[in-house]
């Protein structure tokens, strides 16, 4: 058996390691598509603050893509690891091909999910951004970034479960980094859910339709 039965069960236990947060009014929850909205929603229930979505879109290197250069984010936000960028030798042609094709699918998420609701400010807010779990943590990295430039003045990111490393990985860009559970025989995300069946569109969108 996992540490969780499924997204859900992850989310209620990560709320009791967030319950500092609970009832504040300058506190919004972004859960990051697809795996880490169910999880949010628990967040954000058990705390009674506001939840909405934050789309981030890895940028893989071309012939590899589990190998992040970048990523792309709600609010056109865009950031690059310079160290994979030069080192994979990418030329400014490849960066656009890739951008442009996540680009897309970012643009049909966010219409997806969103519908007619817009994106709310985050200026003078603590964000708590949450994802089923980190393995490269290129997403969480990203996210981060970007709703720092999007004004917020605290980011916390929150996952249910993650490796030891975790902390220190993501400690330059977040205020704090929260996770239920560091086990030591960490591999992936998925072994540590009973269920861990992939969430679809119409599940986010359910999840944030109780906004």
């Amino acid at each position: 058996m996992g540490l969780f039965a499924d997204r859900h069960d992850g989310g209620r236990a990560l709320a009791g390691e967030l319950s500092a947060y609970a009832g504040r009014a300058d506190v919004i929850v972004l859960g990051l598509p697809r795996g880490g909205v169910p999880v949010a929603r628990e967040v954000a229930d058990a705390l009674r603050v506001p939840l909405d979505v934050f789309v981030v879109r890895k940028l893989g290197v071309p012939g590899h893509p589990e190998l992040a250069f970048g990523a792309i984010a709600t609010g056109d936000i865009r950031v690059l690891n310079d160290d994979v960028v030069h080192g994979h030798r990418l030329l400014a042609h490849d960066i656009d091909v890739v951008m442009r094709h996540e680009g897309e699918e970012l643009r049909r998420r966010e219409a997806t999910y969103r519908v007619n609701r817009r994106f709310p400010s985050l200026t003078g807010l603590t964000v708590l951004l949450v994802d089923d779990g980190l393995a490269t943590g290129a997403s969480m990295r990203a996210a981060a970034v970007a709703v720092r430039r999007l004004g917020a003045t605290t980011v916390v990111c929150a996952v249910p479960v993650a490796p030891a490393g975790a902390k220190a990985e993501l400690s330059d860009v977040a205020d704090d980094v929260v996770c239920a559970h560091t086990p030591s025989d960490f591999r992936s995300v998925g072994q540590h859910y009973d269920d861990f069946a992939e969430t679809t569109d119409a599940e986010v969108t359910a999840a944030l339709a109780r906004v």
